[in-house]
């Protein structure tokens, strides 16, 4: 048998692997480093452009903010009041006018059961993009009008429903009439 015997004071150990794979993750973690730093300064760059781009536009929105509490000082001069309320009241009845009283049947056309009457209809502009529409609605029995404010809330173009009451059939009416209101996306 031979046994493997190192007699010298200072055996030779197997170190240049460990130490050339130690230099090249040093050289690899110097490189990252740098690559690293390159972003960073680029992102300060790009960050700076962004903030230059935020405070123009900061400053174009205060200065239009100024000019319309100037031109708001003008338009509520007592000189220029009635004209105001005037233009205020004309834009008010276009801005009624645009709502398309045939668009509305259409839809209601697709969306009512056969059997519902539509009595009275009211629509009210909410915002500028939001029409209210309060109706009188009348049937033979109350289920129609339970299918009916199931289809206005599955429909695409009607949203949430409110009934706020019903009146039964009396001698002189056969019809149960219900007051509801819908929520109605007409583009205005």
């Amino acid at each position: 048998m031979k046994f493997p015997i190192n007699l010298a004071s200072q055996p030779s150990r197997k170190d240049r692997p460990i130490l050339f794979a130690s230099a090249m993750v040093g050289v690899l973690l110097v490189v990252s480093l740098g690559i690293l730093i390159s972003l960073i300064v680029a992102d300060r760059k790009e960050s700076a452009d962004t903030r230059r781009v935020i405070n123009r536009l900061d400053e174009q929105v205060k200065r239009a903010a100024l000019e319309q509490v100037r031109l708001d000082s003008i338009l509520r001069q007592p000189d220029n009041a009635e004209v105001l309320e005037r233009s205020v009241f004309l834009n008010t009845l276009l801005y009624r006018k645009s709502i398309s009283w045939t668009r509305v049947f259409e839809d209601l056309e697709k969306t009512l059961p056969p059997n519902i009457v539509v009595i009275n209809i009211r629509p009210q502009i909410i915002s500028e993009s939001r029409v209210y529409l309060e109706m009188t609605v009348g049937a033979e029995s109350p289920e129609p009008v339970i299918d009916l404010l199931r289809r206005l809330e599955s429909s695409e173009v009607f949203g949430a429903t409110t009934m706020y009451s019903f009146v039964p059939p009396s001698q002189s009416e056969r019809l149960y009439r219900y007051r509801v209101s819908v929520n109605y996306a007409q583009k205005l």
